[in-house]
């Protein structure tokens, strides 16, 4: 990137903000090769495909990855049970998260960190819809990436993850790292590459803090109403929890016993399928809380079906 005057003025809010010497943010920035290849993975597709849950699925609860996730959470057994005790979040579903975001450790990204922040920090391509919104969310992680290479060492400036800032084994940008990781194998740092252990009680704490309730379902199966007026009510509020169960019945919803017993707001949540008919569930306030991790309902159920999967496989589990 050079020491351009854009770097400058950076490299000295970075330094502000988090209380670093601006030399070294300088020189870290400077170094930092821009990568042109972002501007395309970054941009909205011009023609965006059509959704399909069931193709979305498949590539996620298959017989490798929940192998893999059945290896994980035996050899992690301990560790997930004492995150389900301290933060209340079931061991399936930190199973579910690691393995749809890196396979168990497998895919954890091969763009150094510092190349990808600096160059979606500087160059955040000026056609993209929400530009000016973007660009400040990515110099916001580039200096919480500093801060914590500042403090880790020389080695952690060559850190990789994706090509939009996510590292370790849950995929985590700078800025969860900074608020919702921990160190839960205790060796005194918190490393979400090298330690499966820091992940796991990382990705528990995370949901956590955004409102998991321990012993609520994520959602129910459901049927939804067949008059377009009461379906387009209930599809309203999108994947926000706006509908008692009482309510979505009234609208001509049916849910199973549970569903129908369920205390709180549920959403009625549409999954595409391609040009076959949708998929629907009724979302609980905790599907809602596995949104927060990646926006999307599709990710959610993903997560979810995956740790149920793997949680079918394990041998004893009560």
């Amino acid at each position: 990137h050079g020491d351009t005057p854009e770097v400058q003025a950076l490299a000295e809010r970075i330094a502000q903000t988090h209380a670093l010497p601006v030399p070294w943010v300088r020189r870290q920035m400077a170094h930092a090769v821009r990568l042109d290849s972002l501007s395309a993975l970054v941009l909205p597709p011009a023609t965006p495909s059509a959704k399909n849950w069931r193709a979305y699925r498949e590539r996620f609860v298959e017989p490798r990855r929940i192998a893999a996730g059945l290896a994980f959470w035996q050899q992690h057994a301990q560790v997930l049970q004492r995150a389900e005790q301290r933060y209340g979040v079931p061991a399936e579903l930190v199973v579910g998260i690691i393995g749809v975001e890196t396979y168990y450790g497998r895919h954890m990204g091969n763009f150094r960190l510092i190349d990808a922040l600096s160059t979606l920090a500087l160059n955040f391509p000026t056609e993209h819809p929400r530009h000016a919104e973007r660009s400040a969310f990515f110099q916001a992680e580039l200096g919480h990436f500093l801060a914590q290479a500042h403090r880790a060492g020389p080695s952690a400036l060559n850190a990789k993850g994706s090509y939009a800032g996510a590292a370790g084994w849950p995929q985590f940008m700078p800025s969860s790292v900074a608020q919702w990781a921990v160190d839960f194998d205790e060796n005194g740092r918190i490393d979400l590459v090298r330690s499966p252990v820091d992940a796991i009680g990382s990705v528990a704490n995370y949901l956590k803090s955004f409102g998991w309730v321990s012993g609520m379902p994520t959602h129910y199966p459901v049927t939804p109403p067949v008059e377009p007026g009461p379906l387009e009510t209930l599809l309203l509020p999108d994947i926000l929890p706006s509908f008692s169960a009482e309510r979505m019945v009234e609208l001509g919803a049916t849910l199973d016993a549970a569903g129908q017993r369920h205390v709180g707001p549920m959403a009625l949540v549409e999954l595409f399928n391609g040009g076959q008919t949708p998929s629907y569930v009724a979302g609980t306030e905790n599907f809602y809380v596995v949104t927060r991790y990646n926006w999307s309902s599709y990710y959610a159920l993903a997560v979810i079906e995956l740790g149920q999967a793997v949680a079918r496989e394990m041998p004893n589990k009560p």
